[in-house]
């Protein structure tokens, strides 16, 4: 039997059901698999004094400290994210607080691998409490994570460092390798871990009809994705002036909409826009499958999973050239890379509106990614370490 402790800040909850949802397919794939047991700590960061207007902070307080997700055994402990120091502090109070968590956990039923499936802060405090028990370290990088906690100041040397010690490392992606290289970790010890898809909830349906459920006619284009800066919102906004006919249906919150529904007002689309907030994942296939076009314009991405669910959809991408956009668009019928501008994504869009590709040509894109797949190597990259580390506990 192989015993995985799954250690990750991104996971999702009671009140973020699609926050890392992504890690939690991940975590049900390979607790499926034979001779695999997993237990999951997702631990939630909190600052450690009350703020003003911090009612999501209650709410993530409030949450349960153990409870069974979706078929998942879960931990939440809590740690100190102090406000106001750029993350210096968040993984040695990670670590210390995981300590007589993980203590307890061990002592009820020891574990065989530290599986971190988020680089920062999971990964440092992972490689201390490795060492603790005496088990290997695995840690994933996804995006933000490296392209963020990686580069700055306060935090690069411990991404650089938890890199260095972890007994194995994955990325979602041959460019989120290439830039984990470019910070200085050592892009032959790094293992590329595509992401999966469901097949069986993201397929093609009649898309005329997907339509009508929503309330749409004609061409409909499809953004997905957090509103903040990072995922270009306001480009494939602005892309829409020269899309006459044109819906564009943004599915994703977050502190941007206000200037973003702005933008759409002055530039005269508002009416062509529909917001859709958050949608359960379950919910999200029926929008992806409705769509002509998924169009996100990402400044920096690792592999976005959106990217393969809509493609699944046989709804074909115009995306930017972000992380690994070119192990996904490999066909004409996957879709367009485009610059990161409204003209470029117009013309993308335009182009694959006119000729759309067969979905049957589209879904072929996206095959090779699966949450079997995923599980198998990741089960196999995890026995390897363990192995490797049996001389060592020995």
């Amino acid at each position: 039997m192989l015993r995985v402790l799954t250690l990750s800040t991104l996971f999702p909850d009671a009140t973020r059901p699609t926050f890392g949802v992504f890690v939690e397919r991940q975590v049900q794939a390979l607790a499926a698999r034979d001779g695999v047991a997993v237990r999951v700590v997702a631990p939630v960061g909190l600052p450690p004094w009350p703020l003003p207007r911090a009612a999501r902070h209650r709410a993530l307080a409030a949450l349960p400290r153990h409870e069974t997700w979706h078929g998942v055994d879960v931990t939440r402990p809590r740690f100190a994210a102090i406000p106001g120091t750029a993350g210096r502090f968040h993984a040695g109070r990670l670590a210390a607080a995981l300590r007589p968590v993980l203590d307890a956990i061990w002592q009820e039923a020891p574990f065989d691998v530290i599986d971190a499936s988020f680089f920062f802060p999971d990964g440092p405090a992972a490689v201390e409490l490795g060492r603790r028990y005496g088990v290997p370290v695995s840690i994933k990088a996804r995006g933000a994570d490296v392209h963020l906690w990686g580069r700055a100041r306060a935090t690069a040397r411990q991404v650089r460092d938890a890199a260095a010690a972890a007994d194995g490392l994955l990325a979602v992606s041959a460019a989120m390798r290439d830039d984990m290289a470019a910070i200085g970790i050592d892009p032959a010890r790094v293992r590329v871990h595509h992401t999966g898809v469901d097949a069986t909830r993201f397929r093609p349906c009649d898309r005329d009809d997907a339509k009508a459920a929503l309330g749409v006619t004609g061409p409909l284009v499809v953004s997905v994705g957090a509103l903040i800066p990072r995922k270009g919102h306001d480009v494939v906004i602005a892309a829409l002036t020269q899309l006459p006919g044109v819906t564009l249906a943004i599915v994703g919150e977050g502190p941007e909409q206000a200037r973003l529904a702005s933008l759409a007002r002055r530039l005269g689309v508002a009416d062509r826009v529909r917001w859709a907030g958050r949608v359960a994942h379950d919910a999200l296939p029926g929008w992806l499958a409705a769509a002509d076009v998924m169009a996100l314009a990402s400044a920096s991405e690792g592999l976005a999973n959106a990217w393969v669910e809509a493609l699944a959809c046989g709804t074909p991408l115009v995306v930017t050239d972000a992380g690994g956009a070119r192990e996904v668009v490999t066909s004409a019928a996957a879709g367009r890379i485009a610059a990161r501008a409204p003209a470029a994504f117009a013309t993308a869009i335009g182009d694959l509106l006119a000729s759309p590709p067969a979905p049957a040509a589209v879904c072929a894109a996206a095959a090779r990614f699966s949450w079997a797949a995923n599980a198998a190597t990741l089960e196999a990259h995890l026995r390897a370490l363990v192995d490797l580390h049996q001389p060592i506990r020995g």
